[in-house]
């Protein structure tokens, strides 16, 4: 399994000013002997391409790569058309700074307050999707929304939009363990479209299951720590660091003990 750290987890020291995105990059690198950084957007302090570049050289030099930026302030639907339009040029600066970077995967937000998409709402989503998938596909990474809020955790919709998008540079950010509509069954239903996973401190008792199904599905993207608390941060994410990767590593023990290969 391949592991990455949200640089969300470390949001009580952005705020305190205590660490910006060199410093994640470092903390990543030397004290959780990671090689892939898993970057917010609203860590960068702009979309300058010398500013971006220098984040490059940085993640360079210590051998990393980007497994994901992780979009917030983009998200496709708004009813506000002013809003929308504001969203959809932010997202378009951010793909150029996931290109710049070398990123992966993007997660770009469905947007919708409401459970329920109208078909405007749908049909509009689809078609920005699309949009971003090609840009996405031109430029080597995947794209595509997290089950976050609103619409997008309804497993339902995460289907509709999927095969509607019929695109492969298309996919989902998996939030385990977290719906709205069919709890139980959401993660299940929507890890087959999953290129990223986040695999928050809530899960980590229970993550023996949700690793479970990404062993099922022979996922191959990175496990995704991410950290909510803004509160003893390093320690915490080193926990479900530490707590995934012994899950894992005993499920691999008992399947080779089994005869099987993962």
């Amino acid at each position: 399994m391949n592991y990455s750290i949200a640089s969300y987890s470390f949001n009580g020291l952005i705020k305190q000013g205590k660490m910006d995105v060199f410093g994640y990059l470092e903390s990543v690198k030397y004290r959780y002997h990671l090689n892939s950084a898993d970057i917010w957007n609203m860590m960068l302090t702009s979309f300058d391409e010398d500013y971006l570049k220098k984040i490059k050289e940085a993640m360079d030099e210590k051998e990393m790569d980007l497994a994901n930026l992780c979009v917030d302030c983009a998200e496709v639907w708004d009813p506000d058309k002013e809003a929308r339009e504001k969203w959809y040029q932010n997202a378009l600066g951010n793909l150029r700074a996931a290109e710049i970077l070398g990123a992966r995967t993007v997660r770009i937000d469905m947007g919708g307050r409401d459970l329920e998409m109208t078909d405007e709402q749908f049909e509009y989503t689809v078609k920005r999707y699309q949009e971003y998938a090609k840009i996405a596909h031109d430029c080597g990474f995947m794209v595509g929304p997290e089950n976050h809020w609103g619409a997008s955790r309804v497993p339902e919709n995460i289907r509709k939009v999927y095969e509607a998008v019929d695109h492969p540079s298309f996919g989902i950010l998996l939030h385990f363990d977290n719906w709205d509509v069919d709890k139980e069954n959401g993660d299940r239903l929507c890890a087959k479209y999953a290129f990223h996973t986040h695999l928050a401190a809530w899960v980590i008792p229970d993550c023996e299951d949700k690793l479970k199904i990404l062993q099922d599905i022979g996922y191959q993207g990175y496990l995704g720590i991410e950290h909510h608390s803004g509160k003893n941060e390093y320690s915490q994410v080193e926990w479900q660091l530490a707590t995934a990767r012994n899950t894992w590593r005993n499920m691999r023990l008992n399947r080779i003990e089994e005869g099987a290969i993962i």
